[in-house]
């Protein structure tokens, strides 16, 4: 059974439906919202791939992809996107699967807010290993099959506006410059991949609202941030799906290469 949302893009913004998508992170609350909106769009192949804790947590919701959309084909690949060996067997078990792979979205990742000097090298490194060196060994092994495969593509990179800007009040040194390395990769894969037909862009969400927002501690920043922000409050994962389908899409995003779509309701603009 397939859903339609309401005013739906889908005759502006099309989705192939014979493109196979890969997304890590893929358990995450904003990955397995943007999974929904591209299974909407007409996607017939979706490889979920993610730490096996995090595939277990996400289970009842992967389980609820499969049943309303039971035309496509959804799988899920354990992984560790800071491991090349981990990303290149669920980059294969994918392919094996799924055929060739049209669309990577890289949404795996971490925050760790610790001030600067307090900071110790093995929780910088680890910020960094998982949201700046995954996101670059996972664009590159499906980069490669890509490639080798001669297959036009799309690759989507979950940057934040953090990499734009110093976040306020919260310390998070680590992550601001992880994300701003993303953009940059973003920058440079754009550059040399449009020779293979491969777009590559990227996605800039602002607060969402999702489980790493939330807490009694997190209550007075969400404050702050709600007075920093014309609209006044954080985004939810739904809000972030209309650019990830317009970046992964053939006809919106034809000429859509090295660009970062920001959603934050206008934070930027303060």
């Amino acid at each position: 059974m397939r859903f339609v949302r309401p005013f739906s893009l889908e005759y502006f913004i099309l989705v192939d439906a014979e493109r196979e998508y890969v997304v890590t992170g893929g358990a995450g609350v904003l990955a397995l919202a943007s999974a929904r909106a591209l299974l909407e769009h007409g996607l017939q192949g979706l490889a979920l791939v993610d730490l096996p804790s995090a595939l277990k947590k996400g289970e009842e919701q992967i389980k609820k992809l499969q049943s309303d959309f039971s035309d496509a084909k959804i799988v899920t690949a354990a992984c560790d996107v800071t491991s090349e060996a981990d990303v290149q067997n669920a980059v294969q078990t994918a392919v094996d699967q799924l055929g060739n792979l049209n669309i990577l979205c890289c949404f795996a990742g971490i925050a760790k807010c610790v001030a600067s000097a307090d900071m110790s090298i093995d929780e910088w490194r680890k910020v960094q290993d998982i949201n700046t060196t995954g996101s670059w060994i996972t664009a590159q092994a499906v980069g490669r099959h890509m490639i080798s495969t001669q297959t036009r593509g799309r690759v989507v990179f979950i940057a934040s506006i953090s990499g734009h800007r110093v976040n306020y009040p919260q310390p998070q040194m680590a992550y601001n410059v992880s994300k701003a390395g993303v953009l940059h990769m973003r920058n440079c894969l754009a550059a040399e991949w449009t020779q293979y037909g491969i777009h590559v862009n990227s996605v800039s969400p602002g607060y969402m609202d999702t489980v790493l927002n939330e807490g009694d501690q997190l209550a007075a920043h969400r404050g702050v941030w709600a007075d920093r922000n014309p609209m006044r409050r954080m985004g939810s994962p739904q809000e972030l799906t209309g650019p990830v389908v317009l970046l992964c899409s053939d006809f919106g995003g034809s000429y859509l290469n090295g660009i970062d779509i920001v959603a934050d309701g206008g934070g930027l603009v303060f």
